[in-house]
This record gives structure tokens, sequence and C-alpha cells, in this order.
């Protein structure tokens, strides 16, 4: 199927998709862009596909393997709808996997959960996504006053990993951290008041609070820890951001459970 106008409305769709959370959470679906990524998204999930003259000459095969006839547009207006300052020329609207709270506290192994308020950068949330897949983190809950967790950016910096780590959007943090703490799970706040955490152990259940880049964790969220946890630092520094404090949390995690 071929596009060769600006005002197809699938292309008006496929904008409105990229620029709103609003209007991907009532279709129920996002924009995922990119060979690489495009590679990586579940088949089944797959709603339709829309690529550059130029990119389905290079990739036919791999567009083929869909089973989904794609929209072939030419590059000129295919750069006109692309998120991406240098286009690869291949995009598909892909169906969203809402989860359960139960569905990420437990699926079969011992809970290790990342829990982040109010955390706003998408290139933050979407490299927590990707450390979490890495250091085997069993699920990831996301405060819903957070960045969308399908916005275009944090999708990109997920690398993939937003197809395989379970992620539950909660609408009370509250709430859900309570129910966690009542399925067993230890809850660590990464926190300026908090002891040493490299004297504690991870090896059973625990999740660990992320929060906001600028303030940190709010103290309704903080006090709901069972401990305090810092990880120490040299020099002036005071902490870290929120994408290199996770992947130093949750690697020491790793280590404990693999390496002990």
């Amino acid at each position: 199927m071929i596009i060769t106008s600006a005002s197809n409305e699938k292309l008006k769709d496929i904008k409105k998709l990229l620029k709103s959370s609003k209007e991907r959470y009532e279709k129920g679906v996002y924009v995922v862009e990119g060979i690489r990524m495009f590679k990586e998204i579940p088949k089944e999930d797959i709603i339709s596909v829309f690529v550059s003259e130029n990119a389905f000459g290079k990739h036919e095969d791999i567009i083929n393997d869909t089973k989904i006839k794609p929209y072939i547009l030419p590059d000129k207006l295919y750069s006109g709808i692309s998120d991406t300052t240098t286009p690869q020329g291949i995009m598909a609207v892909v169906k969203m996997k809402e989860r359960t709270l139960d569905e990420v506290l437990d699926n079969g192994t011992t809970p290790f959960i990342i829990i982040t308020e109010k955390l706003q950068d998408p290139g933050n949330m979407g490299t927590i996504i990707r450390t979490a897949e890495g250091a085997g983190v069993t699920g990831i809950i996301v405060s819903k006053d957070s960045v969308d967790i399908y916005n275009p950016k944090t999708i990109r910096s997920t690398m993939g990993s937003i197809f395989r780590v379970p992620i539950y959007v909660s609408d009370n943090l509250v709430d859900d951290i309570a129910y966690t703490k009542k399925k067993g799970i230890n809850i660590y706040a990464a926190h300026l008041n908090g002891e040493d955490f490299y004297s504690e152990d991870f090896t059973s259940a625990c999740g660990f609070l992320i929060g906001n880049e600028g303030n940190g964790l709010s103290d309704e969220i903080s006090n709901m820890a069972d401990e305090l946890i810092r990880i120490p630092m040299c020099g002036k520094v005071e902490s870290l951001n929120a994408g290199t404090s996770t992947a130093v949390i949750t690697y020491e995690v790793l280590r404990q459970r693999k390496f002990n």
C-alpha cells in the first residue's frame, strides 16, 4: 500500500501518537521507530508498519516476515512524520502490554523490583528499563505522574528492553507499595539519609524506590521504606542521577545473587 500525501489520515494518526500520551493510552498503542527496535518487536504485537521507499528496498525481507502489508512512503514524506533527527525509514504501531501489579510482583522468581516516583526525563526512564533487564530486575512499578514509558524517546532509550521487562503503571503508588510489602518484599529507598547499601543483603525479595531527578523521593513515599540506603560517595559529590543510581544498586543485587 502506497501513501503519497501528508494529509493522509493514517499519517496524521502517527503524528498524534508520537506527540500525545493521552492519544497513546486512549488507543492502547504506541510507535516504535528504527530497524534495530523493529526487529525486536514481538510480531503478535505489531498492528501496522510504515516504511520509506529506500528502507523498504533494504529491509524487505524483515518487513515481510511480520506478515503485515506495509504502508510505503516516499522518503521525504516519511521524514516529515519521523520523530528522529536521522530517520532510518521504518516504524511500527504496536499494542501496549498492560500488566497487573500481581503479574509484575510474581513471575516465578525471587522478586527484584524497581519503583519510580515522579521520574520526568524520558532518557532516564529508558535507561532504567534497559538497565533493569541487564541486571535481572523482575519487574518495574512506575508512578502515573512519571514520564510516559511509551514516550518515543523513552522507547528508543530502552533499546528493546521495553518489550521484555514487565512494567506496571501505578495510579496510587502509596497503596501499591503497601501491597508490595504485604507480599513479603522488603522495600529500600535510595536516600541521602540512608546507610551504606553495600552492607545490606539483597538476596531475598526486595524492591527499590527511585525518586525524581531534581527532588528525590517525596517524604510520603520514602517513609514507606523498610530501610533507607545510600550509595557511598567520594569527593564533593552528594548523589548520582536516577539512571546511574539504579545501575549501581541493581548490579550490586545481581552480584550478590549470582556471584556470591
